[in-house]
């Protein structure tokens, strides 16, 4: 009597505990279209998922309409994700909760269904999974340090010095020329540029420099690099003109698979897929309809791919 006591004190426990931190944030956020699913609203799961919070209270918005507050502050917000665990004769579904950071808050038991159309299959699984916030009313009670934060005023009023506040200024002396002559201070530093007595010398051997090249094409052609990371390497070195964008994706984080890892954002939506390679730190990367390679070097990552004819490079930030 006394383990079955205690388990049920544990139980309110944690459901008391869980029901905090759920107060804590102002909205439910729910994709139109969830990972996994092949177009918006399939099968009625996004509707639904977002009927069912906002029954139960919650203030509830759609990823691509979120209201002023929540743009401005993505972590007033819990993040809903779908994780379809289904099976070729059972629907099985689980409502995930993730922060901005995307750290899970609370995922729901496995709701379950036998049904043979899909539609009211993931209905019946989907309510069952719901059936997790039945103990838990949810009223929204902002932090403590939001219900006390007053906007704060940055004034740039004395970070610039007029020019009449400088000593000693000509107005007809040339801005590069400083000096200041007081009876404490004499001072004069003459920063115009001088002309350069370089000459660029002649190149008399133009056939040897022909050879010398042709030599170089011949042997870097002959050379076999031993992983795609050397094979970078050497082709951004025979291509010193490329650019390295920034790609807009901002912060990805790194979710481990078996065979690589899924990069999210912040909202969270999957970006981009890593398939391991034979190096370490080059990864097969599928980005949409993009296909190319994610690789490491000097602390940061890379994303490589042909746009066309063109190679493209652009620079990504993982958080592993």
């Amino acid at each position: 009597m006394k383990s079955i006591a205690l388990s049920i004190f544990l139980l309110i426990s944690f459901a008391n505990e869980l029901q905090a931190q759920l107060n804590e944030y102002k909205y439910i956020v729910v994709p139109k279209q969830f990972d996994g699913f092949k177009r918006e609203n399939q099968y009625k799961t996004s509707t639904l998922v977002k009927h069912l919070f906002t029954q139960k209270g919650f203030n509830t918005v759609y990823d691509d309409n979120l209201p002023e507050d929540l743009q401005a502050n993505r972590c007033l917000g819990l993040f809903v994700n779908l994780d379809n665990q289904s099976s070729m004769f059972t629907t099985k579904t689980m409502l995930v909760l993730k922060d901005c950071s995307n750290e899970v808050i609370f995922s729901t038991l496995q709701g379950k269904s036998k049904k043979k159309q899909y539609e009211a299959s993931f209905a019946e699984a989907i309510e069952n999974a719901f059936r997790s916030f039945n103990a838990m009313p949810y009223s929204y009670e902002p932090k403590a340090q939001e219900e006390t934060s007053e906007p704060i005023t940055v004034s740039f009023k004395n970070d610039v010095k007029n020019l009449d506040e400088r000593p000693n200024l000509n107005k007809n002396q040339d801005p590069l020329v400083e000096q200041e002559a007081t009876a404490e201070r004499q001072y004069y530093k003459d920063n115009r540029p001088v002309e350069s007595d370089y000459k660029k010398a002649v190149d008399t051997t133009p056939i040897v420099v022909a050879q010398v090249a042709t030599e170089k094409e011949q042997s870097f052609e002959s050379m076999e690099p031993e992983t795609a990371s050397d094979y970078r390497i050497n082709n951004t070195q025979e291509s010193p003109s490329s650019s390295i964008l920034k790609t807009d994706f901002g912060m990805l984080y790194a979710q481990e698979l078996s065979n690589g890892y899924q990069l999210v954002d912040s909202t969270p939506k999957i970006r981009m897929k890593l398939l391991k390679s034979s190096s370490p730190n080059v990864y097969i990367a599928e980005s949409g309809t993009i296909n190319g390679l994610v690789f490491s070097e000097n602390g940061k990552w890379f994303f490589e791919y042909y746009n066309g004819n063109e190679l493209v490079t652009e620079e990504l930030n993982i958080k592993f």
